[in-house]
């Protein structure tokens, strides 16, 4: 690493909060699937910005759409009607299958919205009373780091020192559908699930798990809500994770590759019954919906089909899960995904996961560890089949490498 580079580190060190932990690198271009720091070193993207960077990093078209947009109208607030949010709101609802969306930024800020829908309805429409509505979520959950949210997370980090917590919460175990039938009660408002963990380390449940918990929400009138902030559009192999099990959720939240790897843009879809708890001034954001973010999202969409980037998705991660699996070494406990969402967990107590997401960095491919035990990898959904042949090359031989030196 350069003196420009460690001189960079340590300005962001001194004057930012320290609640992130970056691999040592500074990036300065991207194209594609790949990256180049400071000192013009090429890097494979194996993280995607968390599945953010879907359509690879600068995307003709999609900065084209940002471009132009942002030269002629950025913000001005959901004060007025503006030409693309319309379009960019339809065009999501008809993919999705959902009567009406609701726009805002980052994923935290969808979620929170998906979770006073979920109350006010449980108060309008089921008739719970008022303070008394209860949302069950799952261990391991992440679904973002607002007050409210970390007090419904089973992690201890993102909960210390962050109380009192929010109540109105109820945890069960994951991939348990007879739990989730044994929560419920006259209370319960909502089950808001990840078809697949993410941040928990890439834990896929049963196969028909989701299905079975639809049908347990439909019987209790309750509303299952996943959340495919980093499921969605495409990562999986699927429009969404949760049509892997054939179910249409009562509502989704997207978010991250919604903005092309440009912009913060999320939604939450439902069907209109939920949608209309909302009436003038009970929800909003300055930003959300902005001109120029309903421009990307509506490009982005397009792009997920135009390209063929969910079938390639799904096609490329099934060769490449298959090509890790066959990577044979006493550190790994297991190699799991679905489409290009793929975990590798590491066993061995003397081999963290960050050490490996090191030598991986060093070797030229960028990935990032998950709770210290798994790798996750997760590149742009424009990758081919060769940058994959080229990215499992680095990965072997730095396994080999890590393997020959444990």
């Amino acid at each position: 690493m350069s003196t420009r580079a460690d001189s960079l580190i340590e300005l962001e060190k001194q004057f930012g909060a320290h609640n992130y932990l970056p691999l040592p690198v500074v990036l300065t271009r991207g194209e594609g699937i790949y990256v180049w720091d400071i000192d013009n070193k090429q890097y494979i993207d194996m993280m995607s910005a968390y599945s953010a960077v879907s359509h690879g990093h600068c995307h003709p078209k999609l900065v084209a759409a940002l471009t132009s947009q942002a030269q002629t109208l950025a913000v001005v607030s959901r004060a007025f009607y503006t030409k693309t949010l319309g379009q960019f709101l339809r065009k999501a609802c008809e993919l999705t299958g959902y009567d009406k969306a609701l726009p805002m930024n980052s994923g935290a800020e969808a979620v929170e919205t998906a979770i006073k829908a979920a109350r006010k309805w449980a108060y309008h429409y089921k008739g719970i009373e008022d303070g008394n509505a209860e949302i069950i979520v799952c261990e391991g959950n992440f679904h973002g780091r607002t007050t409210t949210i970390v007090s419904f997370s089973s992690d201890y980090q993102y909960r210390d020192g962050f109380s009192p917590y929010t109540p109105g919460f109820r945890m069960i175990p994951y991939n348990d559908h007879e739990a989730l039938e044994e929560a419920i009660n006259p209370n319960t408002a909502a089950f808001l699930v990840e078809p697949i963990q993410g941040e928990a380390g890439i834990r896929l449940p049963s196969a028909g798990y989701l299905q079975k918990c639809a049908e347990i929400c439909r019987k209790n009138n309750v509303l299952l809500i996943c959340d495919e902030i980093q499921t969605g559009l495409g990562r999986t192999g699927k429009l969404l994770a949760s049509h892997h099990d054939e179910v249409q959720p009562d509502a989704i939240v997207l978010g991250k590759a919604l903005g092309g790897g440009l912009l913060p843009v999320s939604l939450f879809l439902s069907r209109e019954e939920v949608m209309n708890v909302f009436t003038p001034g009970d929800h909003g954001s300055t930003f959300g919906g902005n001109q120029l973010a309903a421009s990307v999202g509506l490009t982005a969409l397009e792009v997920l089909y135009e390209e063929n980037l969910i079938d390639n998705s799904a096609e490329l991660g099934r060769y490449f899960l298959e090509r890790l699996k066959t990577l044979n070494y006493p550190f790994i406990k297991d190699i799991r995904g679905k489409g290009l969402f793929i975990g590798i967990e590491i066993a061995d107590p003397k081999i963290t996961a960050r050490q490996i997401c090191l030598e991986l960095l060093t070797a030229g491919l960028l990935s990032k560890e998950t709770h210290g035990t798994v790798i996750r990898l997760a590149p742009p959904l424009i990758i081919t089949k060769q940058q994959l042949d080229d990215a499992f090359d680095i990965i072997k031989k730095v396994f080999e490498n890590v393997a020959t030196h444990a």
